[in-house]
Order: structure tokens, then sequence, then C-alpha cells
């Protein structure tokens, strides 16, 4: 099975949509997938995939109710089928208090059972949720999640209960640093929690033309530190364009969303973004990224083959076994 959390301690490096485009490409591959949306800030995974229509209602039961076994309802009702067939369970504004939260279940819990707040399993409180008590293993192929940056109660739960970590960076100073905390993080958690924590890969992203950005990519590729199967480069247009049609970076291309000025407006359109090598070239590295991930960390047997029916356009077929493109027919 395939189970990942895409963190970056730094913004800007495609964490968000990193996550819905592997996501999406794992569907692609055949792989039933589930999304966890952890991030209680505005611009998350839930807004990109519009789904999460209550997140923002007290009363509505949410992924938070259900990690401190005080649920209001079944735990299937919280998952959502986007348009591109991945599910998810969106965040909810309960996220934000999740440590206060967690901490009053603490009190009782311990005072009722008369235990230490050491001996409280904080961190293993969403494994429990996910294997023990609902066995998604059994209905899914993969399970990803999108956390909150912060090194706080929901993070430690996300990583204790998915093992393994896809690291976006961005080919800078910031970068390393990020790299340089995320390897303290793990290395925290593993002997605080007696735990082995795995590394899948690290992506730089938003790689630029820059001499400090080639410089910077050419160090992260040749470190033996970790792996680096793919570079995403700087496609700010094309990612920026995921908001606008609440998808994939394979939806905005294959019914070509653009936003342009009209009648004095700025507008949001499909059918408008000319078709681009070089934004093709990135779904390809994508593609490659959820392939990385599924085949070298996990083992997984997927569809290696990316059709792409772009509006208007030729259909384009991308085997990775074969690294090429095939453009099959002309509409």
């Amino acid at each position: 099975m395939i189970t990942a959390v895409v963190y970056s301690e730094s913004g800007g490096t495609y964490k968000t949509t990193m996550t819905a485009n592997v996501a999406v490409a794992l569907k692609r591959m055949g792989q039933n997938i589930l999304v966890l949306d952890l991030d209680p800030q505005e611009g998350n995974l839930t807004s990109l995939f519009d789904v999460g229509e209550r997140r923002g209602d007290p009363e509505a039961d949410n992924l938070v109710k259900h990690i401190l076994d005080m649920p209001d309802g079944d735990f299937r009702d919280l998952i959502e089928t986007t348009a591109e067939g991945v599910d998810i369970i969106p965040s909810h504004d309960m996220l934000s208090d999740f440590t206060s939260n967690l901490e009053q279940k603490i009190s009782y819990e311990t005072g009722m059972q008369n235990m230490s707040r050491e001996e409280y399993p904080r961190y293993e409180l969403l494994y429990e949720l996910l294997w023990n008590k609902q066995e998604l293993h059994e209905e899914y192929d993969a399970v990803l999640i999108d956390p909150n940056a912060r090194a706080e109660d929901l993070l430690y739960n996300a990583i204790f209960a998915l093992r393994t970590l896809v690291a976006p960076v961005k080919p800078a100073g910031k970068g390393n640093l990020s790299l340089e905390g995320l390897e303290e993080l793990v290395g925290n958690m593993e002997s605080q929690l007696d735990i082995e924590i795995g590394l899948s890969c690290v992506v730089p992203s938003g790689v630029g033309q820059t001499n400090a950005h080639q410089q910077y990519q050419q160090q992260f590729e040749d470190t033996e530190a970790f792996a680096t199967p793919v570079t995403i480069g700087n496609r700010e247009s094309l990612m920026d364009a995921m908001w606008e049609a609440r998808g994939s970076a394979f939806k905005v291309i294959e019914e070509r969303w653009k936003t342009f000025e009209k009648d004095g407006k700025m507008v949001s359109e499909p059918g408008q973004r000319r078709v681009r090598d070089r934004e093709i070239e990135t779904l390809q590295k994508l593609y490659e990224l959820a392939w990385f991930i599924a085949t070298d960390t996990f083992d997984a047997d997927v569809d290696p083959v990316l059709e792409l029916e772009i509006q208007d356009h030729e259909k384009k077929i991308i085997n990775l076994r074969e690294a090429d493109t095939t453009e099959v027919t002309t509409a």
C-alpha cells in the first residue's frame, strides 16, 4: 500500500498542488486513492478540489472529532469524491484547535485511567483511526496527507500514521534549511516514538534558469543522501490555473483553462489555454514522480501509461517504460 505525507517546512514549494497532482496521477495509474487534508488554512487542498462545503460549520462532523474519538456520524460520511475520481476527507476549521482539544482529552483520559500524560499516545491517534478502527488498507491502494507545515500534534500524527515522506523543496538556501528541519524532525520522532520513518524522495520545485537555481538543483541531484527522481520547473502559470480549474494540472491542460482579461474583468475559462510542450513535459514529470513513489518506494504494480485527452487537440500517450510521447489522433 502507498502511504505518504507530502511535507515541506517552507512555502512556495507547490506542496498542496503537488499533493493534488500526485493523487490524480496515482488515480490515473489505476489506484484507489484517499487524500486527507489536514491544513486548516485558506488555499488548501479542500479549496483546490472544490469540496468541503461544511468546513466552517462548527456543528458538522469532521476528522478531528473522529481522531479524538467523539464522532457525530459515520467515518465514511466524511469522504467526498472529487471530479477527477480522488476520494478526499476535506479540511475543517476545527483542525486549527486540534492541540487544545487534544489537551482536554488527555486531561480527561489520564484522570479516568490513572495514567501519566507522558504515557498517553498523543501521536498515535490518527494511526489508530485509519488502520485499526477504519481498516482503510482494505479499501484503498494509496493514502496521502497534505498537512499543515507547523511542527505540532497534527503533523506528528500524520507522520506516525503514514511513516513515509515526500519532500518538495525550493532550489535555494531556504530549501536546504527546510531539509535540515525535516531531518531533525524525523530523527526526533524516530527516537521518541521508536519507529522508522522513510523519505521517499526530495522534489526540487519551481526551478528557474538562474545560476543559483541551477547550482542548487545540481547539488540536490548529486547527493546520495536522498532520491530526486524529478525536478519541477517554474510553472507558476500552470499551478495557478489549477485553482481556477478546481483540479489538477492534468485537468488544466486537458480542458485548457486560462485566466485572462475580458470586458475589463479577469476571468478564467476552459478552452482558451495554448498547448505548450513544456507544460506537457511537466505533466510527464508529475506522472514520473507518482510512478517513482508507487514503484520504487512501495513496489506497487501501477499503469505506466499516461493518456491526455486535450480539448480540440491531439490525444497524447506517454508510456514511462518507453519514455516517449505519441500523438494518436487529431481532433
